[in-house]
């Protein structure tokens, strides 16, 4: 049968160096000696992105090809689409300012002539009830001819 002999370590029992009966004398702040001021720095100078290109080695190549191409591929249709929707609104616009602007004009215009007739129309009727020899019945049949008529 094996016997079962226990070893004794001899760096375990002896004597481990500072302070053993008071260990709150051991007590160091450990900002002095853990910490150091180029660990603060390199973390300082470290950007989001660089953070983010490391990522990288984390996603399988053939992952990463996939993305890239889904993520080319909807920029791309996005970038066509606003271009093309670009040139509509053009279109569209410069349409409606060659055709709108001169059709206002023309109505703006047909607008003035109307008003002109309808002043000089006034005009002669003014000129007829004031006329000599005119009746009161004449006057309020022609007034009764012009108020009977719709506007249009």
């Amino acid at each position: 049968m094996v016997e079962l002999v226990e070893v004794e370590d001899e760096s375990l029992e002896s004597k481990q160096p500072g302070p053993s009966d008071n260990e709150d004398d051991y007590y160091t702040d450990t900002e002095s000696e853990i910490s150091s001021d180029d660990e603060d720095s390199d973390s300082d100078e470290e950007t989001f992105a660089d953070r983010l290109f490391a990522l990288r080695d984390i996603i399988p190549p053939t992952s990463r090809s996939y993305i890239s191409n889904k993520i080319e591929s909807t920029s791309n249709w996005i970038k066509s689409s606003l271009v093309f929707s670009g040139k509509i609104i053009w279109v569209v616009s410069t349409s409606v300012l060659l055709v709108g602007v001169p059709w206002a004009l023309a109505f703006a215009e047909e607008q003035q002539v109307m008003e002109m007739e309808k002043e000089m129309r006034m005009r002669e009727m003014g000129g007829e009830l004031l006329s000599p020899g005119t009746t009161a019945e004449s006057v309020s049949q022609k007034l009764g001819e012009q108020q009977g008529k719709p506007a249009l």
